[in-house]
């Protein structure tokens, strides 16, 4: 942490492994054609969520680095079927005790949901074996009705909002 407290005095993980970006996906002429069926891919997931994990509030608890960064998210850990309309999103916290844990999974749907066709079940957990509360926490996830609560508390969706809502660069 800095001297003297600061915005990143409150590290959870204050050595994590690095990981390098993949980067952005260069798109095709035929992706940008709006006249082309451009079924939603692996890769498409990754790049709405690689957009939006560098920001303040994650950045307060773990580093100025992005979930990727960190193995938060992974591209390999993205599965998307567009012909059933199902996404599924493994992400692995940086530390087994993870206070953030269902915040970053709740932030991550709610990404997906607000980026995705309506027509899309989206399954959102962590990867097993990497969190003590993974079973909890995955079922807080999947239950609609504690989603939709969550959501209806005006200061936990002040978080979530906070959340995804990407730094300027």
């Amino acid at each position: 942490p800095p001297a003297g407290g600061g915005k990143y005095s409150q590290l959870e993980n204050a050595n994590p492994v690095i990981f390098q970006r993949s980067g952005e996906r260069q798109q095709t002429a035929a992706e940008e054609d709006e006249d082309v069926h451009d079924p939603i891919d692996d890769r498409e997931i990754f790049d709405i969520l690689y957009k939006t994990t560098q920001n303040d509030l994650l950045m307060l608890y773990f580093h100025p680095l992005s979930l990727e960064e960190l193995n938060v998210v992974e591209q390999v850990r993205v599965q998307v079927n567009d012909a059933d309309s199902t996404v599924s999103v493994e992400f692995t916290p940086t530390i087994p005790h993870c206070s953030m844990a269902t915040l970053i999974g709740l932030s991550i749907k709610v990404k997906l949901l607000r980026s995705l066709p309506s027509r899309f079940k989206i399954d959102v957990h962590i990867t097993p074996g990497t969190h003590a509360s993974e079973a909890a926490v995955n079922k807080q996830l999947a239950d609609k009705e504690r989603v939709a609560a969550a959501l209806e508390n005006s200061s936990l969706l002040e978080v979530v909002n906070q959340c995804l809502t990407s730094r300027s660069l």
